[in-house]
């Protein structure tokens, strides 16, 4: 694999391919499989990660906004998309584009058939979301008669499934909660088919509780962090392979007298005489101000070199006193074996936050895109 000489991320579909298979193995064939590309496929590319889980048949794909969904449709993707998060203002261009929005509220129903009738369309799919503890979207389950009473009322839309969200599916301290949301899944379902005499798909696991609830995998589960690469726990993390690399250069290297200072508002003062390298990526490129100042780090030639001063918005300073390198050596800031959990443990925040932050204007490169 050719050494980065710039800012890159690198993408390796054959990884996608095995964290695919690894989640598919953990469901009973008649699963279908969601997965979720939102946030620009959690920072790698929606568009080519979509395609090429095309490719492999995955049975859905889901989004937050409609304008992820469109993008995704403009690309020639027709497997079906669900918008998470979706808008009044919107709905148009989720009828448009055959998306299928999610129903969270007495609000969004109402206006979601008011639309729909506008359009002049029948038995249009649409996701109904419960809220069973998360607190986050959905209805109680004291909203199923108002449900029932608009969708007996309209030709113009048809339930296709009907969801939740788990909370702490990852956290083994939290297993009784967990049952008791899957207890009011379960138990809303139940009511929602015999008052509405109708029999939707039900899926309620993300990628933890495709691990760690299979009671729980009904008619379709949504992964979106294994996808890229991320277990949430120690040991499904070693059954994964992360998607992405992210990787610099060393742009220029100094040296460092003791009591200089590096860095905006001199927030760094050397020790001794010392070395810093500049790398071409900042805050505007995704890493963030929080990793500066020790608290992150990057890895040049197999050593970690911490993050000095605070993040510029196009570069960084790393200490490398230690370490022999050389203007033009290359950079890790996250790989397979020095994961963004790792990083991102290192400034108490998650990996999910550093992979999504991954700027537009970063170089994506894609490897192994013959396989499938």
């Amino acid at each position: 694999m050719p050494k980065a000489q710039e800012t890159v991320l690198e993408i390796d579909l054959s990884a996608l391919n095995h964290n695919f298979n690894y989640l598919k193995s953990k469901l009973q064939p008649q699963t279908k499989f969601l997965a979720v590309v939102k946030a620009f496929a959690y920072g790698s590319d929606s568009v080519e990660i979509a395609k090429h889980l095309q490719k492999l048949n995955v049975d859905y794909f889901a989004v937050a906004y409609a304008k992820e969904g469109v993008t995704l449709r403009d690309a020639g993707i027709t497997t079906p998309i669900m918008v998470l998060h979706p808008q009044p203002l919107n709905f148009k261009t989720i009828i448009d584009h055959c998306l299928e929005p999610s129903i969270y509220s007495p609000h969004i129903l109402n206006e979601f058939i008011k639309t729909a009738e506008a359009q002049s369309q029948k038995n249009y799919p649409i996701h109904i979301k419960f809220n069973t503890g998360l607190n986050r979207l959905g209805f109680k389950e004291s909203g199923i008669d108002t449900i029932i009473s608009k969708l007996k009322n309209t030709p113009s839309v048809k339930v296709k499934s009907l969801f939740s969200h788990l909370a702490a599916s990852e956290d083994t301290n939290e297993l009784d909660f967990t049952r008791l949301q899957i207890e009011r899944f379960n138990r809303v379902a139940e009511m929602f088919e015999k008052k509405s005499d109708t029999k939707p798909w039900l899926h309620l696991c993300n990628t933890s509780g495709v691990v760690n609830y299979p009671e729980a995998h009904f008619d379709m589960v949504r992964c979106g962090i294994g996808l890229y690469g991320f277990g949430n726990s120690a040991k499904e993390d070693n059954n994964l392979k992360p998607i992405a690399s992210l990787k610099s250069v060393i742009s220029q290297i100094h040296e460092i007298e003791k009591d200089e200072t590096v860095g905006y508002n001199r927030a760094y003062t050397s020790t001794g005489n010392e070395k810093s390298a500049t790398i071409p990526i900042g805050h505007a490129d995704g890493i963030n101000r929080i990793y500066g100042k020790g608290n992150g780090f990057v890895v040049i030639n197999g050593k970690k070199a911490p993050i000095i001063g605070n993040v510029c918005m196009d570069m960084i300073m790393v200490n490398v006193s230690n370490i022999d390198c050389k203007e033009g050596d290359e950079v890790i800031i996250f790989n397979s074996d020095y994961r963004a959990s790792n990083l991102s443990e290192s400034a108490k925040t998650i990996s999910y936050e550093i992979i999504t932050a991954v700027s537009q204007r970063v170089k994506r490169i894609f490897l192994n895109e013959t396989q499938s």
